[in-house]
């Protein structure tokens, strides 16, 4: 019971640390199945490990729109209640074709709090790479009176617009076999990320995120080794801000196993900003279960003020999860609780 307290204190410290949230990162519409992206505790904690690609594309009608890909990779050290993960992400934003490379590093620990209740703390660090591509740009000595007429500029650019710079990142999740509740917190110190040796920090992302899974039948781990199929009714939220943004992803996920299906309403609508209502989409996914192999597709409906001839976001999710080492041991979902977190096994 202590060491429970012990956690749920440190989990409101760090929404504390949060507070003074100050560009935004890129984000996944499937943030379940980019887990190690939305909090560095989801690293094993399906007690077996995984690789798994995400890829989306944001407004994809207009010049400026964004492409984010990101691929994980995961492993349970069961003996040393400990799991291992990287993360490699990169994106694209815009005609400017601002780019960011990263490449990060996890280490997840497990605690059995009780028969009841686990915690998993977290860390990560990672490396940015940030940098202008310059081969989408035109300038004035590439025109005349009727347009375009040369190819090429004769502008001569240095190396200094670029950046490189370590971050740090925290996270954890506390669980029960229905309930979950997770905190993340990425971009602790703040880094400066200008291209051009000005002062730009990279402001703290804060995410708190959670849900409740109803079975519509008996359900447990034993049952899933056994040929169990799991049908489920899961709300899910995900509230996320940096600096002067804010968003709140809330719906619900219908696992009728081998399928599963997602509908969540992105926006806060009781918030205006400069006399604009914060909706921003409406987010419809479907997914699929192949053996070890699960595929998800989404699609973000823009009902904000860009409307719908931005094209909104489409989304793809490619998770594989690892098969047991040892078939002579029992899967750990088996001997101790599973998470309930959806869509990432």
């Amino acid at each position: 019971m202590k060491r429970g307290i012990v956690c749920v204190l440190a989990l409101l410290m760090a929404v504390w640390l949060a507070i003074p949230l100050k560009a935004q990162d890129p984000q996944f519409s499937q943030y379940y199945a980019a887990p190690l992206y939305l909090n560095p505790a989801l690293t094993g904690i399906n007690q077996l490990g995984r690789a798994g690609v995400n890829y989306r594309n944001q407004w994809p009608s207009l010049p400026v729109g964004f492409e984010t890909y990101s691929f994980f990779f995961d492993y349970n050290i069961d003996e040393y209640n400990s799991s291992l993960g990287l993360i490699v992400n990169t994106d694209q934003e815009g005609r400017l074709g601002l780019r960011s490379t990263s490449i990060g590093a996890i280490y997840a620990y497990e605690a059995q709090l009780n028969y009841r209740w686990t915690f998993r703390p977290a860390i990560q660090i990672t490396y940015y790479q940030r940098d202008l591509n310059f081969n989408n740009l035109t300038f004035g000595d590439q025109f005349d009176n009727t347009g375009l007429v040369r190819p090429t500029s004769s502008e001569v650019f240095n190396s200094g617009f670029s950046a490189s710079f370590l971050d740090f990142s925290t996270g954890g999740i506390m669980y029960t076999p229905r309930l979950w509740l997770g905190i993340s917190i990425h971009h602790l110190s703040e880094p400066n990320q200008s291209i051009t040796g000005g002062e730009a920090p990279l402001r703290k992302k804060f995410s708190l995120h959670g849900g409740y899974k109803f079975y519509f039948s008996d359900f447990n781990a034993t049952a899933r080794n056994t040929g169990y199929r799991e049908r489920s009714f899961t709300p899910s939220f995900n509230y996320k801000g940096q600096d002067d943004f804010d968003q709140l992803d809330i719906g619900v996920y219908l696992t009728l196993e081998p399928v599963i299906f997602g509908l969540w309403y992105r926006g806060i609508p009781v918030k205006t900003f400069r006399g604009v209502a914060s909706n921003e989409a409406i987010i419809a996914m479907a997914g699929f279960t192949m053996g070890q192999t699960t595929i998800g597709y989404s699609f973000d409906y823009t009902i904000s003020e860009l409307s719908i001839g931005t094209g909104g976001a489409h989304e793809v999710s490619l998770t594989y999860q690892f098969s047991l080492a040892d078939p002579r041991k029992p899967p750990r979902d088996v001997r101790e609780l599973r998470c309930p977190v959806p869509f990432i096994f």
